[in-house]
């Protein structure tokens, strides 16, 4: 069983905004007077500005694997965003690979591209798909609101697709990044941000840069009671009708991609807006193609809490075949 805080874990038991439980074992203070707000298992805020987070994230320098030949660094791209790369073991110095654009989860509000269980993952697909990744670390709510992680995650972009003529700033992507083939994913709060990304890519010119394929994790949308959080992390929303929170037909129809996969999970509270986001995107009038698959009897986010059960195994094994087909 998960248990915060632990060495070596990714920080996030359920993925739950404002959900009524925390994970077994998660001993906390109950609130007083000083609460302004609470978003259990996430954070609570105090009345004087202070930022209580319930589950810490233990964040981890970057390294070299051994066994795959994975290498991996972390670049400044601008006084607010970090991100780190992970290079695929190269034999040929000419030899370019696709492109993996990563955003993390934690519900806006917790989590890192640094986190332990984030650098083993992308780590692992990196190896497995012989891609070169680019997971992004966005400043995080409450104390820099949304739309910082949105904006963030689009400046990381735009600094990876500066590369596409083999001048920019980061060498490893200048030798060996393929623009040509270009893949996004994240989960959950991550897989939200995605979207908002590959809907600006629809009406943006990148030059030298096509997306070919975005995989949504277990994706966040609006619909459910996690929509109070987003909100009160997002002061300046449209409400329940944000297209951030409930996707635009006009959005969904100039999605910057050719094909999109979605995850959902049986046990998932998120799963029917994953499905409902499946049923808008055909109806849209997109012209790419879309595939959904869903894990019996699994939650929210399984495949980062057990990465090696068979399903997690299963779900990155069809990840990895949706970059190489």
């Amino acid at each position: 069983m998960f248990r915060p805080g632990g060495p070596g874990q990714d920080p996030r038991p359920m993925f739950r905004p404002g959900g009524p439980r925390g994970p077994p074992g998660l001993n906390m203070t109950p609130p007083g007077d000083d609460v302004a707000h609470e978003f259990f298992p996430f954070f609570r805020v105090y009345k004087d500005g202070r930022v209580e987070r319930f589950m810490p994230t233990e964040k981890v320098p970057p390294t070299d694997d051994p066994n795959t030949g994975v290498r991996s660094k972390d670049v400044q791209i601008s006084p607010e965003v970090a991100v780190r790369i992970f290079l695929p073991k190269i034999d040929d110095p000419t030899q370019k690979v696709p492109v993996l654009f990563y955003t993390h989860g934690g519900g806006f509000s917790i989590g890192s591209a640094f986190a332990q269980g984030y650098h083993n993952y992308v780590s692992s697909l990196v190896a497995e798909a012989n891609v070169i990744a680019v997971s992004v670390d966005y400043r995080l709510a409450p104390e820099h609101p949304i739309p910082a992680c949105y904006e963030d995650s689009w400046e990381a972009f735009k600094w990876v697709a500066s590369h596409a003529n083999g001048n920019g700033p980061e060498p490893w992507l200048n030798d060996h990044a393929d623009f040509r083939r270009v893949f996004m994913t994240g989960d959950s709060a991550g897989a939200n941000i995605t979207h908002t990304l590959a809907a600006r890519i629809g009406s943006t010119e990148l030059p030298g840069v096509k997306v070919i394929g975005i995989a949504l994790v277990h994706p966040y949308f609006g619909g459910t009671d996690d929509d109070k959080m987003w909100l009160f992390l997002c002061p300046t929303n449209g409400g329940l009708e944000d297209p951030r929170l409930k996707p635009a037909t006009e959005d969904l129809a100039k999605l910057g991609c050719e094909k999109m996969l979605i995850f959902v999970a049986d046990e998932d509270h998120l799963k029917e807006r994953g499905i409902s986001y499946y049923d808008e995107l055909k109806k849209s009038g997109w012209k790419g193609t879309v595939e959904i698959e869903e894990n019996k009897g699994q939650h929210h986010v399984f495949h980062l809490m057990n990465p090696t059960c068979d399903d997690a195994k299963a779900m990155k094994k069809r990840l990895v075949s949706f970059i190489k087909e």
